[in-house]
């Protein structure tokens, strides 16, 4: 039986409200909307700039609208009627994306300058903003042997090209608008969120899909090989989109983190190595490596000091990286399978929530089904 996804107690009070989440087509935000949704909130507005037919989730009585955020004009539209602004647009993908479309990931600063004024002009009276652990300085992430990086690591500033610093000019303007205009803003550093219905390959997909993806092909092809962009070396930490969830909605609610970044993430190390390990014992797999060398890489280990976020809101995002990578491996392999024909796609399966639009019956039916996934890895043999 599926346990009950544990929704946090300090929630947002009136349900009535208007909640408007940017960014809902993708990953994190239609999960979020899904989130609300669950909590019982009759008024959510999902916006993105993909057409409908390629949204992640789509929710059944949330409003969706097709609308690009960069645009002044859509942000009024956006925003209005609004009580709580939830921005996740930005356009970026893995570290393959975003070290090769710098110009891209730069330009979305007008997503956050555009939204926070009308969000502003709107009295909007709590404003979320997704920023990265990329906003910090990568001297400090050159050792695989990192340690944890606390919040004020982000200066003397020195954040990734191209998307850390879009992320932490937006993050001060973020400040400056409850500093000047008194609008209660709320900045999250994301470190590395995965979990079922997010991208899985096209070039935008993160570390823990990417592999999931390769190991599947390697174990349905019959060819045992795996390539491994770097020397395997490199350390993250992973947070499964669950715990992402819950801590958005923790710090968008807790006046001691106006204005005040704050990260969320794991602070479960491991090395990429580590994590293919942790994909083929998933496979019942074993596969051997190669390294490229060439390959984007990113920083050489970055892990996130949780020592605030346990402080202020006594919890820290906590799901081990085996049990959410069960439940996101088992999703993309399900996915694959059906793009490649190996399996028909069930009518109790769709490949996406837009079967709502089609008349079947969507999954997920809760975010605590999501979460938990169609079936239970089975130990490693």
């Amino acid at each position: 039986m599926n346990k009950e996804l544990k929704l946090p107690a300090n929630g947002s009070g009136n349900r009535e409200r208007m909640i408007v989440i940017t960014g809902a087509g993708g990953f994190i935000g239609g999960a979020l909307a899904r989130y609300f949704h669950e909590k019982g909130f009759t008024h959510t507005r999902a916006v993105d700039k993909k057409p409908l037919a390629e949204w992640y989730q789509r929710v059944r009585g949330v409003e969706s609208l097709c609308l690009d955020v960069s645009n002044e004009e859509s942000c009024q539209r956006v925003c209005e009627g609004a009580t709580e602004v939830y921005n996740l647009a930005a356009d970026m993908g893995g570290m393959g994306f975003i070290e090769r479309y710098r110009i891209e990931c730069l330009r979305s600063v007008l997503i956050n300058t555009h939204l926070l004024e009308a969000a502003y002009r709107a009295g909007v009276e709590r404003y979320f903003f997704s920023s990265s652990a990329c906003a910090y300085n990568t001297d400090l992430q050159k050792d695989p042997h990192v340690r944890p990086l606390k919040e004020s690591d982000a200066y003397p500033a020195m954040a990734e090209r191209g998307y850390g610093w879009e992320k932490l000019f937006s993050e001060m303007l973020c400040q400056e608008y409850w500093a000047e205009r008194g609008m209660k803003t709320f900045i999250a550093r994301f470190h590395n969120v995965y979990g079922p219905y997010g991208t899985w390959d096209g070039g935008r997909e993160k570390a823990p899909a990417a592999i999931s993806r390769k190991v599947i092909a390697a174990k349905h092809s019959g060819t045992p090989r795996i390539e491994i962009w770097g020397d395997g070396t490199q350390t993250r930490s992973f947070m499964f989109i669950e715990d992402c969830l819950i801590g958005i909605d923790m710090i968008t609610h807790c006046e001691d983190l106006i204005a005040r970044p704050i990260n969320l993430g794991s602070s479960e190390l491991v090395s990429v190595n580590e994590l293919v390990d942790i994909v083929e014992e998933i496979a019942h797999v074993k596969l051997e490596r190669t390294y490229d060398l060439g390959a984007p890489k990113g920083v050489g280990g970055r892990n996130s000091d949780n020592s605030l976020i346990k402080q202020i809101l006594g919890w820290e995002p906590n799901t081990p990286l085996r049990e959410g990578m069960g439940k996101t491996y088992s999703w993309i392999e399900r996915e694959y399978l059906a793009s490649t024909s190996r399996q028909p796609l069930d009518e109790k399966q769709p490949k996406t929530l837009l079967a709502f639009d089609r008349g079947r019956s969507p999954l997920p039916v809760s975010l605590s089904e999501a979460f938990q996934g169609r079936g239970q890895e089975q130990p490693a043999r």
